[in-house]
């Protein structure tokens, strides 16, 4: 997303969410960026200065946040029914139209082992939306060239990019772009690699793309093979062993799978006892470890899971 297509986003789809007494402080620092570059997120908390957030650091306005700014915008991108949002909520976020997340602090109710509902807001993190459509430009042909998808496991620290690279790799499968277009199902449990709302995708994951939105994963993938006929199977940040149950499934079902997990290195991942009993069961074809540098997603290094370096 260029330097002013992320402008035109938050201008468009952010700010008429925000409480009005907040809005000219954000709109006069968009105007300027405050030398960040295109801005990640936007923090509000009670009684704290607006923050900004970006990949080029942190910048903090004027403009005090109350408690009735906090209340005022959740109500906002609510559509003025917070009720209608609980179970969404419940979840500690919702999505905007145009895959902008809110991530939303406060009072957490908690009853018979689960979050309930999450009251008093105090704090919230819109989270921008950006695309990037060159993501898995060069490993696109790697994953899934040769009339066929190698099973891949994205890994990398929080922060690196690795939905932006499933996403695009989701994108060019389902679309056919520079490989042979295959039918994929998306298990989207954290509503981030499509960010449907109303059942629509709010980003680009491609045609032939069956999306299973909120879905828990092990659930999902278990649904999408019995009932979605998938070629490819996608799903994020996958690490206990109900997942990796479910992706060995998909294993023995001969469906590909393309995943992510947190690890900073291959070793960690072996590690993690329900990871490592997968990777030994050979479920996955390719490690792919992603850093942050020159920018988030960016492929550090591509491994066979049976040993060695493809690149």
């Amino acid at each position: 997303m260029d330097g002013e297509a992320w402008r035109e986003a938050v201008r468009r789809e952010i700010l008429p969410r925000v409480a009005p007494g907040l809005r000219p402080a954000l709109e006069g620092a968009l105007e300027d960026g405050r030398g960040l570059g295109p801005w990640q997120e936007i923090r509000l908390r009670a009684g704290r200065p607006v923050s900004l957030v970006a990949a080029g650091g942190e910048a903090w306005l004027d403009q005090v946040v109350t408690a009735h700014d906090v209340a005022r915008t959740l109500g906002l991108c609510c559509d003025s029914s917070v009720y209608a949002w609980e179970r969404e909520l419940a979840e500690g976020f919702l999505t905007l139209p145009g895959g902008h997340r809110v991530g939303v602090a406060g009072r957490v109710v908690w009853a018979e082992g689960a979050v309930r509902a999450v009251r008093d807001p105090g704090g919230l993190c819109l989270r921008i939306a950006r695309a990037e459509p060159e993501a898995a430009l060069g490993l696109a042909p790697q994953v899934a060239g040769g009339g066929r998808v190698r099973s891949t496991l994205l890994f990398a620290p929080p922060g690196c990019g690795k939905t932006t690279v499933l996403r695009d790799l989701v994108r060019r499968i389902s679309s056919g772009l520079g490989v042979t277009p295959r039918r994929v199902a998306l298990v989207d449990e954290r509503m981030e690699v499509a960010a449907c709302r109303d059942g629509v995708p709010q980003l680009d994951v491609g045609p032939r793309t069956d999306v299973l939105d909120g879905c828990p994963k092990h659930v999902g993938m278990r649904i999408a093979l019995r009932a979605l006929g998938p070629e490819v199977l996608a799903t994020d940040e996958i690490g206990g062993e109900e997942d990796a149950e479910a992706v060995r499934d998909a294993a023995r079902a001969g469906v590909a799978v393309l995943a992510t997990a947190h690890a900073s290195e291959a070793g960690e991942l072996y590690r993690r006892p329900a990871l490592a009993r997968l990777l030994a069961a050979g479920a996955f074809e390719l490690l792919v470890r992603l850093g942050r540098a020159p920018r988030p997603g960016a492929v550090l290094e591509v491994l066979s899971a049976h040993g060695g370096r493809e690149r």
